[in-house]
């Protein structure tokens, strides 16, 4: 019979995983019954644990010992032998509330005197008033954090239910729970349970799949990082979660998913981030859960992304609420993959820092046009807002860059005779739809087409001073931006500056320029108006 269970090392807050296993006695350890764990060594007197620690560096060995195998760790040199003065084997559930709040019994203050009538005999009790508000603020505990308090099981049973009946919300994060039936010890008495925390224990997990009961019936959100679940155990708790809405399950060395059939079918959101998938074509196996609005997927090592159910132009099946993706710190390096997360039809908000694609372009607000172009329902682009006027203005420019390529491989303004190639449309799937919107680029708009860089994409505004002083300016710069380039200019202090615009469609009116936040797209400004400073 194997046990795990888990322990702290009493001056440190490193965790360290205890196998125990019963062996037969042996001569050799001078007669005692020897246990893997807890065993008497040759030559050495006294009892000595065997552990494997979090952190491999702090060890010294395998678990082996003058050619002899205690116990086995995971890292070559992960191991240690310590005294078991050294171990710390947790305390329960309750007692780390109490300690963790306050609550203690070494905290109640006795001498306050409460007297009883019984018949004709009057009983007197000290310490009541104390006793009677701990045990009131133990009632009134909703959300309860206990992290990293050695919490290692549940203590006696149905005790946290009475105690503690109006938790919703549990923290029991980096502790000492080494097993699901612990989890399921503490959860069971907690009747409204709507989010918890396990990250940061190494837990075994269920090996068959576990019945639907009520014990999580309400559980919303759940965190599992770094317990080191796999994918399969996930699949197997699931049909206990049957109203989850948030899954967190980062640095758990996840590499393959599969399908979740009528499991997990309320999730909305999902964070698989620092778990190195096999691939990117791992993601069709979650591609649909129908209710899945956010999935974070941060340094995973996917390269690539397509779905090949859909066409160029068309919606693909795949992920249908998908709103909210992260992609951070990939490998994904083809234009390609962001063509097509214009295929999701919900997709509305995209993180995307730190991927090889992005060092195609130098400059990143070229880089934030072109991803913008290229997705045509993104609202909110690596957590900035998109506006309207932004949309619109990288669109335009896509369809004007782009045009004699367009030309090029077939495109025509005689709708007739338009057939880009394949191979274009490959690489702009929405050239298309942008000439359905804005029309065809005209053959002016495309002679002397140079390349798409800043330097290019200047617009020419005059900046009113006393000699008409010129300097290019960007709809992307913030009225604050423009105050700093005028204090260079001028030595003048921004807070001294008062700018404002005059436009031929506005004639007779000057419009302040009053948030120093705002871009001057937000103002509508364009080439040929005149910029007035003041001062």
């Amino acid at each position: 019979m194997i046990q795990w269970r888990a322990a702290k090392v009493v001056q440190d807050i490193d965790h360290i995983c205890v196998l125990w296993r019963e062996v037969p006695s042996n001569d050799d350890f001078y007669g005692y019954d020897a246990i893997n764990l807890k065993m008497y060594l040759p030559y050495f007197s006294g009892i000595w644990l065997g552990v494997e620690w979090d952190d491999p560096q702090r060890g010294k060995h395998d678990g082996t010992y003058e050619g002899t195998q205690y116990f086995k760790c995971r890292h070559p040199r992960g191991g240690s032998f310590i005294r078991p003065n050294k171990a710390n084997f947790g305390v329960d559930f309750l007692t780390a509330v109490k300690d963790r709040y306050g609550l203690n019994d070494q905290g109640v203050q006795h001498g306050t005197e409460n007297t009883l009538v019984l018949g004709k005999k009057t009983v007197e009790f000290v310490g009541m008033d104390s006793v009677a508000e701990q045990q009131s603020q133990l009632n009134r505990l909703v959300d309860v954090s206990v992290h990293g308090c050695a919490v290692s099981h549940a203590g006696q049973k149905e005790e946290i239910g009475r105690t503690c009946p109006n938790i919703r919300h549990i923290n029991l994060s980096k502790n000492l729970i080494s097993s699901w039936e612990t989890v399921t010890a503490i959860a069971s008495q907690v009747q409204n349970l709507e989010t918890l925390n396990l990250s940061e224990n190494k837990m075994k997990f269920p090996s068959t799949s576990t019945s639907e009961s009520s014990v999580f019936s309400k559980l919303r959100i759940l965190a599992l990082n770094q317990t080191q679940i796999t994918w399969t155990e996930v699949l197997l708790c699931a049909p206990g979660w049957p109203a989850l809405e948030e899954l967190y399950l980062t640095s758990n060395n996840i590499t393959v998913l599969e399908r979740p059939d009528n499991v997990l079918q309320t999730l909305k959101l999902l964070d698989l981030s620092d778990n190195q998938l096999l691939d990117g074509n791992q993601l069709h196996l979650i591609a649909h859960l129908p209710r899945l609005e956010q999935l974070i997927l941060r340094n995973t090592g996917i390269s690539s992304i397509h779905f090949p159910d859909a066409e160029f132009g068309c919606k693909t099946k795949m992920f249908p609420s998908l709103k909210r993706l992260t992609i951070n710190d990939n490998k994904i390096s083809q234009w390609s993959s962001i063509n097509e997360l214009d295929k999701l039809s919900s997709l509305q908000s995209l993180q995307c820092h730190n991927n090889p694609f992005m060092d195609t372009e130098k400059n990143p607000e070229t880089l934030r046009q072109l991803i913008i172009a290229k997705i045509s329902q993104l609202e909110v682009l690596n957590k900035s807002e998109i506006l309207p006027a932004e949309r619109k203005g990288a669109e335009l420019d896509y369809r004007k860059i782009f045009g004699n390529d367009w030309l090029a491989a077939g495109g025509n303004w005689n709708p007739e005779k338009n057939k880009p190639s394949e191979e274009f449309l490959a690489a702009h799937p929405r050239y298309p739809s942008l000439c359905l919107k804005y029309g065809a680029p005209e053959e002016g708009e495309l002679k002397g087409r140079q390349p798409l860089t800043l330097k290019n994409q200047l617009l020419s505004k005059s900046i009113f001073l006393v000699t008409f002083l010129s300097s290019p300016l960007t709809e992307s710069m913030t009225i604050q931006r423009v105050k700093g380039l005028l204090y260079r200019l001028l030595k003048i202090p921004g807070s001294e500056l008062k700018l404002s615009y005059e436009s031929s469609k506005l004639e007779g009116k000057e419009v302040e320029l009053d948030n120093d936040l705002k871009p001057l797209q937000f103002y509508s400004i364009e080439n040929g108006d005149c910029v007035l400073v003041r001062w």
